[in-house]
């Protein structure tokens, strides 16, 4: 899976992403009604006029027949989607941050007076079948995920499940997609097209700020087990480009058909960019840590201060693994300035670490 928030559940979301694969066709399920709807349950401007909608992913198509009432996202970060469409799950799964409901302060105003989601736990060894089940979904959602054949079955039997894009890594939908995919399955395009444009306001606005960001280049990075660079469809890299920054050249030569991958300190040349973003559990440890490491305390990204460090385990932190239509705005209201900083060609300008 993408990048956790300690070692440990990072160590086995990275054995969980190692064994995706699958192929089916989602059967229905019970439409049953539910008493944590949320504001936007009825129906929307699409309306029951959007069912039944086919929905592509990377075991074939899955059809909804009517507007789903309980949504269970097993997607780690699908909520956020699924808030932003005005509609509340009645599960969500845990992945970081501890946050009631698995809704991060980003997205808390969207729950409206609805209930929190009950909160199924990411084990590192894929959904919780039994307890989906007994909430009773109408509709599985796993679009930023990375289901096997045998979990994807499983849960088919009771109810759709839209899984993963085809055309992407496991875990490296971009957010505009996953919001727009998730749309579709709710009946709501308008609403998801809407959605996504807003977000990317924001981020075009901050970007068009900043026209040094343009050209200049950027990669994602944190130290566990060494050196771990984030690649090309990672929503942290997504992020990046969107503000306009270029990638290292070959860095998915690197890392491969995955999210990212530990470095060798031979390759210690693709952190040496314009700037690097270091998600780290202890800013001042873990910086000092990766300063004394001979293959990198020399680069020249280190000696002229361009690097810009995000406490993973924060809310900001978390809001920036996230990576999606709502957590982005938040992100990019303290990345940019750090950003901005390490990038404006002066060494003495100090990169400034954000409150929260």
């Amino acid at each position: 899976m993408f990048r956790s928030r300690r070692a440990p559940r990072f160590a086995a979301a990275l054995a969980s992403a190692a064994l995706l694969l699958v192929t089916a066709t989602a059967c229905g399920g019970d439409d049953s009604g539910s008493d944590n709807t949320g504001a936007g349950s009825e129906a929307s401007s699409s309306g029951e006029s959007a069912f039944p909608v086919t929905v592509a992913h990377k075991y074939g198509s899955t059809t909804i027949k009517s507007e789903p009432k309980r949504i269970v996202t097993v997607g780690l970060t699908d909520q956020d989607s699924v808030l932003a469409l005005g509609e509340v799950p009645v599960g969500t799964t845990e992945w970081l941050g501890g946050y009631k409901g698995a809704i991060g302060p980003w997205a808390e105003d969207k729950l409206g007076g609805a209930k929190a989601p009950t909160v199924l736990k990411d084990t590192g060894t894929g959904p919780q079948v039994e307890k989906i089940a007994a909430l009773k979904p109408d509709l599985i959602l796993a679009v930023y995920g990375g289901l096997t054949k045998e979990q994807y079955e499983s849960l088919s039997k009771f109810a759709p499940v839209v899984a993963q894009p085809k055309k992407y890594n496991d875990y490296g939908v971009p957010w505009q997609e996953q919001t727009e995919t998730i749309g579709k399955a709710l009946g709501k395009p308008e609403e998801a097209a809407k959605a996504v444009a807003d977000t990317e306001d924001k981020i075009k606005a901050a970007a068009a700020e900043h026209p040094d960001f343009k050209g200049a280049t950027a990669v994602m990075a944190t130290p566990y087990e060494g050196m771990f660079v984030f690649g090309s469809q990672d929503p942290r890299s997504h992020l990046l480009t969107d503000l306009g920054f270029s990638l290292p050249k070959d860095l998915d030569k690197v890392i491969g058909d995955q999210f990212g991958a530990n470095i060798s300190k031979e390759r210690t040349d693709l952190l040496d960019q314009n700037t690097i973003v270091w998600q780290v559990g202890d800013v001042t440890k873990d910086a000092a840590k990766l300063h004394k490491d001979a293959s990198y305390k020399d680069l020249k990204v280190v000696k002229e201060g361009r690097e810009v460090y995000v406490n993973e385990t924060s809310d900001y932190g978390n809001a920036l693994s996230m990576g999606t239509v709502l957590s982005l705005p938040y992100v990019i209201e303290r990345l940019v300035p750090q950003l901005a900083a390490a990038v404006d060609g002066k060494t003495d300008t100090k990169v400034e670490q954000p409150a929260s």
